[in-house]
């Protein structure tokens, strides 16, 4: 016979376990480095390469998480609530100074759905994502 458990004992139940981020992708953890929380431990070591970039010269105004709207042919993609439009966050964001142009880079280890969504409207919009793999 299967116990059942009152409204308080399964309120506490799930208090007591372990939140999962349920945004992790392949097992991906989230890292501290530096006092800096990055999504992945390839994200933190592409941070830090782009930091030595931007200190000799290579590249400048280096940003982490930064959030695009997502436009579409007749305004902004609104999410299902319609409140507020949808967004795409590059992981970082920066000009290529040899080139002269703005990159947003974006480090993957697996290509989602959603991310090959984004990454098509993006594109509709005029601006191309740099895909990043770990290397190993």
């Amino acid at each position: 016979m299967t116990k059942r458990m009152t409204a308080a004992e399964f309120n506490q139940a799930q208090q007591a376990a372990p939140k999962e981020d349920r945004r992790r992708v392949r097992g991906t953890k989230r890292t501290v480095v530096d006092g800096v929380s990055f999504d992945s431990k390839t994200e933190a070591q592409r941070w830090h390469e782009l930091l030595i970039l931007q200190e000799v010269g290579d590249i400048c105004g280096l940003r982490r998480q930064v959030d695009i709207a997502l436009e579409g042919r007749d305004g902004p993609i609104m999410t299902d609530s319609g409140r507020q439009p949808r967004m795409y966050r590059a992981d970082f964001v920066y000009v290529d100074n040899a080139l002269g142009v703005m990159v947003i880079e974006d480090r993957k280890g697996h290509e989602t759905e959603v991310f090959k969504m984004k990454k098509a409207i993006l594109a509709a919009q005029g601006m191309e994502i740099l895909v990043t793999k770990a290397k190993g």
